[in-house]
């Protein structure tokens, strides 16, 4: 199993006539799949039996709850008491089925590539097991070659109920203190979905992102991170192509060729090599600023790997040129927190972003369009993804860089510790890894942030006793998180925390160092309680 980015290329079975390196078919609803929703073992109602037999129609992308509500099988969730009535669905097993039909193509290997997988399941392929995942926050590749065969073919996922796996996974690692009422931090799943105080508890399943086989050639392009800087006032522009072979494909040789801007660099990819970089400098870019400070000129950049001896790969995407850095060092009233673009302080107006439906695939670019365009409308400039939502569509990120609205970028920990130990550690550096390399050519991101409250947690609310020495997350934020953001983006700023005041021994929500969150006056006081505080920089606050 390995990890790509959601923004792989876009593939078919020709380009311009001429055959490619890798075929997608897409087992989506959409293209024509037939899917079936059944209930596992699980407290089922009595009105909702017949879900262990006949089953109902289900939307790929989707979640049990959607196809559910399609069926006319329960009541909106939002309605009245109905999100107690319909605690069963996250009790409950689920099983998504479709039969779809493969032609081969002469390709060698084939993969079913799954975008999105929420969480705990099981797949098989015409009766054979072909992989297992267990975090919706990554893309799982499972080599099928040799277990498809022409004509149909029926694949199978299966889901552990999610409240049930949250808790058996919380037993098995050790329990570890949490807000809310479900054990969200043993799971690599959306905090949220388990509830909170601005949303409901409607623990989902599904397949959420898009399903797919892909056949590969000789090789593939695997990912692509454009890097674009500034360099003595010219527009440089660091890509990184990663290569992919099939077994058997080690020595082949070919070209990576990077363009923007009307400028191009060949780089030679030797026999055995997985990774190429190539420099493209443009001498007369225009910089990208936030709004308020200039404009947003975004430059496509086309990837295209060539080889020596068969068909070529594609990858496409835009950047924009602009520099970030993030000023924390000590002055004469505590530790500031000063984000800077091109040189040019800004003084940030935001919001904290959370996932705009409980149901994630309700949401499409205009649910996005409407939602940067109010921030926009309320004069903000900049939108922080908040450590208990998700990795955002690129559309969101996308709309970002249009509308001159930074992004900051929480890694997915929120209000709880969590385990560093495996398995979930490995889960956490492979979806780490995974957003990193997606998100690092956005011109709108300008900060990765290690997560949500979980160091003031750990300062202040009473978690040391019964932790009992056991690991809370720590080595996450200060010495895994920030490895990898050094690795793969070294261009955009990182901070361990939100709230933070880095500098040692200090509390993490001191209001003279750093970021601080302010929730006394959504909590006891009225709101001219802000009259009180001096902060460096607020990071959440509720009114």
């Amino acid at each position: 199993m390995t990890t790509d980015a959601l923004d792989a290329p876009s593939r078919a079975g020709e380009r311009d006539g001429a055959p490619v390196a890798v075929a997608t078919t897409s087992l989506d609803s959409a293209a024509g799949v037939t899917w079936t929703l059944l209930a596992l073992a699980g407290p089922l109602p009595e009105a909702a039996a017949a879900l262990r037999g006949a089953g109902v129609p289900a939307t790929v992308p989707g979640v049990v709850h959607t196809d559910l509500l399609a069926a006319g099988a329960i009541a909106d969730p939002f309605d009245g008491d109905n999100e107690a009535r319909l605690a069963w669905i996250g009790r409950t097993g689920w099983s998504y089925r479709a039969v779809f039909g493969w032609t081969p193509d002469g390709r060698p290997r084939q993969e079913l590539v799954a975008h999105g997988l929420d969480t705990v399941a099981v797949l098989r392929l015409n009766g054979t097991e072909v992989g297992r995942a267990a975090n919706q926050h990554r893309t799982h590749r499972f080599d099928v070659t040799g277990l498809l065969r022409e004509g149909d073919n029926e694949l199978v996922v299966e889901f552990e109920a999610p409240v049930d796996a949250a808790e058996r996974l919380a037993a098995e690692q050790g329990p570890r203190p949490h807000v809310n009422h479900h054990p969200f931090n043993a799971v690599r799943k959306t905090a949220s979905n388990f509830g909170w105080d601005w949303g409901i508890d409607v623990a989902t399943v599904g397949i959420w992102r898009s399903l797919a086989l892909e056949s590969t050639g000789v090789a593939r392009i695997r990912a692509v991170r454009p890097l674009a800087g500034v360099d003595g006032g010219r527009g440089v522009l660091t890509a990184h192509v990663d290569v992919e072979r099939v077994p058997g494909a080690q020595d082949a040789t070919g070209t990576v060729v990077v363009e923007v801007a009307g400028r191009a660099t060949r780089v030679p990819l030797a026999a055995g090599a997985g990774t190429a970089v190539a420099v493209v400098e443009v001498p007369d870019a225009q910089l990208w600023w936030p709004r308020g400070y200039g404009g947003q000129p975004l430059y496509d950049v086309a990837v295209r790997l060539e080889l020596d001896a068969g068909p070529t790969d594609t990858w496409s995407g835009r950047v924009g040129f602009r520099t970030v850095t993030l000023d924390v060092a000590p002055d004469e009233h505590g530790s500031p927190f000063t984000v800077s673009v091109n040189g040019r302080p800004v003084n940030v107006r935001g919001a904290n972003w959370i996932p705009d439906d409980a149901f994630l695939p309700r949401l499409d670019r205009g649910t996005y369009e409407r939602g940067v365009r109010d921030a926009v409308e309320a004069n903000m400039n900049l939108l922080r993804v908040w450590g208990g939502g998700i990795y955002e569509s690129e559309d969101f990120y996308d709309l970002c860089d249009e509308q001159g609205v930074l992004v900051w970028q929480d890694f997915l920990f929120a209000c709880a510790a969590y385990p560093e130990e495996e398995p979930l550690r490995s889960e956490v550096e492979a979806e780490a890894r995974e957003a990193v390399t997606r998100l690092s050519r956005h011109a709108s991101l300008a900060l990765w942030n290690g997560g949500n409250e979980n160091v003031w947690g750990y300062v202040e609310w009473g978690w040391r006793v019964p932790l009992a020495g056991r690991t809370w997350g720590a080595g996450y934020y200060l010495d895994l998180l920030p490895r990898i953001v050094a690795e793969l983006d070294p261009r955009t700023p990182y901070s361990a925390a939100s709230p933070f005041s880095y500098t040692e021994y200090l509390h993490p929500n001191d209001p003279r160092h750093g970021t601080v969150h302010i929730w006394d006056v959504w909590n006891s006081r009225d709101y001219s309680a802000y009259r009180e505080y001096a902060p460096r920089f607020v990071s959440e606050f509720g009114f």
